[in-house]
């Protein structure tokens, strides 16, 4: 059954509104519509990949999607859509992108959230717009016809879920893959951080997985030399899926989070296009259980896989694939949830660097750089959308705080601002606090504090 023209024509004409007052009891809405699509965003060969150091891309080894899901409780409608790209940024691809839905659809920008898989073997087609002036890409240096073309398919992912919409039932569970990843950010016994990009075939049997008795995972690796003393960080193992099914039971589509870089096949096949392991997780749910699959990323900025090649590529994803299907077995749904979304501007201050007189100034001039983060509700289930690659740490530190057990955090959502990462990152050292950044310390800090203050709003009775 299609969305009704009545229903979709008064949430069109309607200005954003809360959603109803009890958060745990969705009861008074109407039966929850949804629809899932996706669409090919497969770059031509020749365009350069991000990993490609300008070279033209010459091997398609997956094809690229964009997918979305739709949802709407009769008040609010709601759309998430997650690209098989690096990022998505806020001036190039999110605003376009939601002015085209909302052009197409009537759904309020707002309420669209636009994420990135995060894979490493994707085109490049961004400017880095974030960054200090003379570290920009030139727009004319990109394909801007692809760049265009990408944007209306990202929306019209949207519209045919909104095309496709019928009654929905839903429901969520969590799973677990600590053996799938590991924490980069290796510490010396002095305290300082060598990043740990990947280790190697003979090390990566040597895993030793840890639950702490404040619930932390870890996972580490018996490392020999002058090594041999350094010590893994926290990981966040969570397998988080969303089922959707229709009114009689059967799947129509799913959503899958997990933290893990998406680096299996970066760097060693730089000019191959590829999902990476997410493209295999998300075909495995689709093929076993029918309908679409979207992946969003975790806090997942220093996480990355326990080892890389095309076939670990395919290992991963079969594997998290897999375990999305095992839980998705056993969910209870529901066919009434009410909606809500929410999103706010966010300012983080700049980084400070030393000028050529030895005082200090910010980046290009940048006292602080601007973004947004944004929260969606579906019944009991929070999604929190931030931008940048947000380190595990903070993550884990928002879920610890928000004390919700239906909490995912969406990486790489709306925007791209570099790495956020806590306060110990910028003493500890390391890639992702240092030359990855152009935030100061404090960046996490405030985005944990931002993040809770929009989750409390959007529970608050209205």
């Amino acid at each position: 059954m299609k969305h009704p023209v009545g229903l979709l024509m008064m949430v069109v004409g309607m200005p954003f509104l809360y959603a109803d007052s009890s958060f745990f009891c969705p009861c008074s809405h109407a039966s929850l519509q949804g629809g899932c699509a996706k669409i090919n965003i497969t770059p031509p060969l020749g365009i350069p990949l991000i990993g490609s150091k300008g070279k033209p891309s010459d091997v398609i080894l997956d094809e690229l999607y964009a997918k979305a899901l739709v949802l709407s409780d009769g008040r609010t409608i709601l759309a998430i859509v997650s690209a098989d790209l690096l990022y998505t940024p806020l001036e190039e691809i999110t605003q376009p992108v939601r002015k085209i839905i909302q052009d197409k659809t009537g759904i309020p920008e707002q309420n669209v959230l636009v994420c990135a898989t995060h894979t490493h073997s994707g085109p490049e087609v961004f400017t880095l717009s974030k960054l200090p002036p003379e570290q920009r890409i030139d727009p004319l240096k990109l394909d801007q016809p692809y760049l265009q073309t990408l944007n209306r398919k990202i929306a019209d992912a949207v519209f045919l879920a909104q095309q496709k919409m019928e009654t929905v039932k839903i429901g969520a569970s969590v799973g677990s893959a600590p053996e799938l990843l590991f924490n980069r950010r290796t510490k010396k016994p002095d305290g300082s951080v060598l990043t740990t990009f990947s280790v190697p075939a003979e090390t990566a049997t040597t895993r030793k997985i840890e639950i702490g008795q404040d619930g932390t995972t870890s996972v580490s690796f018996t490392l020999t030399g002058t090594n041999s003393d350094m010590k893994f960080g926290p990981v966040d193992p969570r397998v988080w899926i969303l089922r959707v099914e229709d009114a009689d039971g059967s799947p129509i589509g799913a959503l899958l989070n997990f933290a893990c870089h998406p680096v299996c096949i970066y760097p060693s096949m730089p000019t191959t296009v590829s999902a990476d392991y997410p493209g295999d997780a998300m075909e495995v749910v689709e093929q076993t259980e029918g309908g679409v699959c979207l992946f969003t990323l975790g806090t997942a900025g220093d996480m990355v896989p326990y080892q890389r090649g095309l076939a670990a590529h395919r290992q991963l994803g079969r594997a998290l694939g897999g375990e999305a299907v095992r839980r998705l077995q056993f969910i209870g749904t529901s066919d009434t949830a009410s909606l809500d979304a929410i999103r706010k501007e966010i300012q983080f201050p700049a980084k400070k660097t030393e000028s050529s007189d030895g005082s200090n100034q910010s980046d290009a001039a940048q006292e602080v750089i601007r973004s947004e983060i944004q929260v969606l509700r579906i019944g009991e289930i929070v999604i929190l959308g931030l931008p940048g690659e947000v380190l595990a740490e903070v993550g884990l530190e928002i879920r610890k705080r928000a004390n919700i057990d239906n909490l995912v955090i969406v990486s790489l959502s709306n925007d791209i601002i570099g790495y956020v990462c806590h306060a110990e990152a910028y003493e500890e050292g390391g890639y992702e606090s240092g030359s990855a950044t152009h935030l100061a310390k404090g960046a996490g800090e405030i985005l944990i504090r931002k993040s809770l203050e929009l989750i409390s709003r959007i529970r608050q009775p209205k």
